[in-house]
């Protein structure tokens, strides 16, 4: 399933998303580790795009890392995400975007547990919660 692409302009994005919100999601900033709202959330439901609401990740998916910031063995669906080589700050790493809008989520690390072996490290203010009704 592909989502289908959200255009808006920067100044429409700057008037919905906070100014924080804005710099992590259309900036590629990185909050602060352990200060995330969603770091140690615990509910069942959906993690989505706090941008554009898509669904990014299913709660059961979400683990403990120890890293500072919500960490997920794997994405809701695989089209729900975009990665992209990202090579800033003298590192080789991958930067994980909302597949819909493109906003900057986080990264993946390939250092997380079973099933997948891989570490979605995202910050919680590109993300916000849809509980399980």
């Amino acid at each position: 399933m592909n989502h289908p692409k959200i255009g808006k302009t920067d100044e429409q994005w700057r008037g919905s998303l906070s100014p924080e919100q804005y710099a992590v999601c259309r900036c590629s900033a990185t909050e602060p580790p352990f200060s995330g709202k969603w770091y140690r959330h615990k509910e069942p439901g959906t993690y989505v795009c706090a941008a554009c609401g898509t669904p990014l990740f299913a709660s059961e998916a979400k683990y403990d890392s120890g890293s500072g910031w919500p960490s997920f063995f794997q994405p809701a669906t695989r089209a729900s995400i975009g990665l992209v080589p990202d090579e800033s700050h003298g590192m080789h790493r991958t930067e994980v975007r909302c597949a819909a809008c493109e906003s900057h989520l986080g990264h993946v690390f390939p250092d997380g547990p079973k099933p997948t072996g891989l570490r979605y490290c995202i910050n919680s203010l590109a993300l916000d919660f849809a509980p399980m009704k």
